[in-house]
């Protein structure tokens, strides 16, 4: 409860664009967001994003966990979970530490997973290269 001039802030708060709302742009937000229109741009979540069978990310996205539903066109880098749902379109580079993918849902791109896949940043890192070339002296 708070006391006095405290505010008190909801940690678990789920922010949403919904389907008719049109975002171009970089879109921050510090807890759950859910995707129900289109976003153009940039997307960095600190907790869950969800975007659902209408939902249309162009663009890179950061987050903790995801669930895909719609269309992703672009990078994505999740710290826990990735799960494609049945409806979902996904194009692009992943980087994750854990994968779902249901029957249906189609992927066309590369991906890399498992626990070293990010820095402590949450960034991408990259992938080990098996018989690099060696640049010519």
């Amino acid at each position: 409860m708070a006391k006095g001039n405290e505010i008190q802030v909801m940690s678990n708060s789920i922010s949403q664009i919904a389907g008719g709302t049109e975002i171009r742009g970089e879109v921050i937000c510090q807890g759950d967001l859910r995707i129900d229109g289109p976003v153009v741009g940039n997307v960095s979540v600190q907790g869950k994003l969800v975007i659902g069978e209408k939902g249309r990310v162009d663009g890179e996205v950061a987050c903790r966990n995801c669930d895909v539903s719609g269309y992703l066109k672009g990078k994505l880098a999740v710290q826990e979970l990735l799960a494609l749902k049945s409806s979902s379109q996904l194009y692009g580079e992943i980087s994750t530490k854990k994968l779902s993918i249901e029957p249906g849902s189609i992927f066309t791109g590369t991906c890399t997973m498992g626990q070293d896949t990010h820095s402590e940043a949450g960034a991408p890192r990259r992938a080990n290269v098996v018989n690099e070339p060696q640049p010519v002296a």
